[in-house]
């Protein structure tokens, strides 16, 4: 019988339920903690203590804590839920489709540039408002655009997943990943996107060379087309059938910008958190609704069906928090923190940043979703970075890249099954393309992490 990964829903639960086990194993203990001069609560290295008694944890508290975490995280549900209402209703009026299409147009005949520019705008938008699905209605136009340049569907699936995967591994402003995991992490929701924003340019560069040097071999040689033979896809229309780029979607284009430029001063200078970041998203909705002339019912529906969109991703965060809070209320969570800190503790605190970022690779596996990878794995990273000598904004960048690289190339992203089973491309011929730019882009990230830790960054 054909091993089949459960869905992620039910493999958070098994962790809950393994986490559940494991405060009846493993030995109770505490770290002492302290203000660090960030004014951030960070644990005191070579404090851990084992507790003198042990208090275990009822079997019922498997199922308490579930709605205790979905109470623990509503701020982050909420939000996500504004946030996916918000966007559905720019979706609503054509701006995305009008801004890629008149890209895709432009640059139809120069496929170097389509290349690079593309996965560029691809990984912006993922970096700033955490697109991905959002891509899946450009699939067939890329492949009938890659085709009548005697390219192939590869390239085409290629451009978008490289732009989606550096997006979120370099995300500078991404809601359901970066504004998850700084805060867990003691961190302002935004904190670090200067440097993420810096690195985005250079890992599009890598991706975008891995893209163009393929579709070179394919365009002299269409045999060495790793999709050679196979059918390609029907349907698609060229990009004249986009809708035109007009102000009022330039307009909608400068209120988004405008109200992620007010979050990020908010935050910086007046202590906003996740009420106000929501309250100017739902400006921007409102502001969208105006400038598109969409009626009060329309926008109303589209909201609802943005929000229905992340209820999927609401659950597994509230999930994934149930599997700190037993770990926290069986007070096993400092222990496995000190576990983990031994072997990283020996190897200096440069590599020790790499192996997180390790660890978050393989953990992304089992929970492609990015909001819930946060929240199971930022309260053991955070901790951890303060034994190991890493910042915490570097530990945020280790799951960042964790996340975002291995997202393009784990079978268990629902994003990347859709877009391959679009194009027609089996798993197998996408992970031999696609697994050595994310084992470059990887590297790279190991390399970052290094200067930053040896730089200091937190």
């Amino acid at each position: 019988m054909k091993f089949k990964m459960p869905h992620t829903l039910a493999l958070l639960f098994f962790l809950m339920v393994l986490a559940m086990a494991a405060t009846w194993v493993i030995p109770q203990g505490s770290f002492q903690t302290e203000l660090s001069p960030q004014g951030r609560e960070v644990v005191v290295p070579g404090s851990f203590q084992l507790s003198e008694e042990s208090d275990y944890m009822s079997p019922i508290a498997l199922f308490t804590a579930i709605p205790r975490a979905f109470g623990d995280a509503q701020g982050i549900i909420f939000f996500l839920f504004i946030i996916g209402g918000v966007l559905a209703v720019i979706r609503q009026t054509g701006t995305i489709d009008a801004l890629l299409g008149r890209l895709l147009e432009n640059m139809g005949n120069k496929p170097g540039t389509l290349i690079f520019t593309v996965i560029f705008v691809f990984a912006l938008a993922s970096s700033s408002m955490g697109a991905s699905a959002e891509y899946i209605p450009f699939v067939l136009i890329l492949v009938a655009l890659c085709r009548a340049m005697n390219l192939d569907s590869m390239t085409a699936v290629g451009i978008i997943i490289a732009g989606y995967g550096v997006g979120y591994g370099t995300a500078a402003f991404n809601q359901y990943t970066v504004v998850v995991a700084n805060p867990i992490a003691g961190l302002d929701p935004y904190n670090g996107w200067q440097l993420r924003l810096a690195i985005l340019l250079p890992f599009v560069g890598i991706a975008a060379h891995h893209v163009w040097s393929y579709s070179k071999k394919v365009s002299k040689d269409p045999s060495a087309s790793l999709v050679f033979g196979d059918e390609p896809p029907s349907g698609g229309e060229p990009p004249k059938s986009y809708p035109l780029l007009e102000w009022r979607h330039i307009f909608i284009l400068i209120g988004f910008m405008s109200a992620l430029g007010v979050a990020v001063w908010g935050i910086a200078t007046k202590g906003w958190y996740l009420n106000e970041l929501g309250a100017a998203f739902l400006i921007l909705g409102v502001f969208t609704a105006i400038i598109g002339r969409m009626g009060p019912s329309l926008v109303s529906r589209k909201f609802i069906e943005g929000a229905k969109d992340l209820v999927e991703t609401a659950l597994l965060v509230g999930i994934a928090r149930g599997i700190a809070l037993i770990m926290e209320d069986g007070q096993i969570l400092d222990t496995i923190v000190y576990g983990l800190s031994i072997p990283l503790s020996s190897v200096g605190p440069e590599i020790a940043g790499v192996g997180m970022m390790v660890m978050q690779t393989i953990l992304n596996l089992f929970i492609p979703s990015g909001s819930g990878q946060a929240f199971v794995t930022m309260p053991l990273m955070a901790p951890l970075g303060d034994l190991v000598g890493v910042g915490r904004p570097v530990a945020v960048l280790a799951f960042l890249f964790g996340d975002g690289f291995a997202n393009m190339v784990v079978p268990t992203n629902a994003v990347l099954m859709g877009i391959l089973g679009m194009a027609g491309i089996p798993f197998e011929k996408w992970l031999k393309f696609c697994l050595p730019l994310v084992l470059k882009l990887l590297m790279a990230g190991a390399a970052v992490i290094m200067i930053a830790v040896f730089f200091g960054y937190v």
